[in-house]
């Protein structure tokens, strides 16, 4: 018989109302008789649809954790908020949209050896064109100037310990890249000399429509920003 692992997972969410539900529960239906016992820490982030509501349905079901703010923070303090909640000594961390497969968990653990930060690579990426081009390009400047070799800097599915947690968010001015997060974690956690080991995992369809912060229109924004942010990031880290 396992051992069991005792694992928190968070996410964050934003006016996903829609998906969260589903989301959550896949989860803790797909492990409910292993040996893997998970909780969730649910971000929310100023949401104006019923994602709360859906929220609070799923406490009463399941093992989750809410934190909730009436006002808009961004994705990366909320990120930041849910880390600082964390009582279990291995987290993995998915976004709330459904396009983190489940079966992957397990993978992830399988990789993981209590010191070293397991991640995703998504193969095939299902985003829009636009953001695979944007996320190419960035990609070029970013290993260049943080030389992180890592294939999906940008994935969001990934394990670790609540120690390398704790010593990445402790860095200075962490959440710069207020849209490119994991981007900015991933960095850091080089800087720090922490050991990556990458896998490939599914990358779903989002279940109902699109990004609710990467719309078309919002894309060459938020890559302006993040460029600029990035370069303050490299200009911390080399200090």
């Amino acid at each position: 018989m396992k051992e069991t692992i005792n694992l928190t997972i968070i996410t964050p969410v934003h006016n996903e109302g829609k998906t969260i539900f589903n989301t959550i529960t896949e989860f803790f239906e797909y492990y409910k008789n292993s040996h893997i016992k998970i909780k969730f820490i649910i971000s929310e982030d100023g949401s104006t649809d019923n994602s709360v509501d859906e929220i609070k349905r799923l406490q009463k079901i399941y093992d989750v954790y809410l934190i909730s703010e009436k006002e808009r923070k961004g994705y990366a303090q909320a990120v930041v908020d849910a880390f600082t909640e964390l009582d279990t000594n291995v987290a993995c961390f998915i976004d709330s949209d459904g396009q983190c497969d489940p079966a992957d968990l397990i993978k992830l653990l399988d990789k993981f050896d209590g010191e070293n930060i397991v991640v995703g690579n998504r193969k095939p990426r299902r985003d829009s064109l636009s953001r695979l081009i944007i996320s190419k390009l960035f990609g070029l400047l970013y290993r260049f100037l943080t030389k992180n070799s890592l294939k999906d800097p940008s994935c969001p599915y990934f394990i670790t310990s609540k120690e390398n947690i704790d010593k990445i968010i402790s860095t200075e001015k962490i959440g710069l890249l207020t849209h490119g997060f994991w981007w900015e974690f991933y960095a850091r956690a080089q800087y720090l000399g922490l050991k990556f080991d990458e896998i490939k995992i599914n990358h779903r369809q989002r279940a109902y429509g699109n990004s609710v912060i990467f719309k078309f229109s919002t894309i060459p924004g938020i890559a302006v920003k993040n460029l600029a942010s990035l370069f303050e990031l490299n200009r911390i880290l080399k200090k």
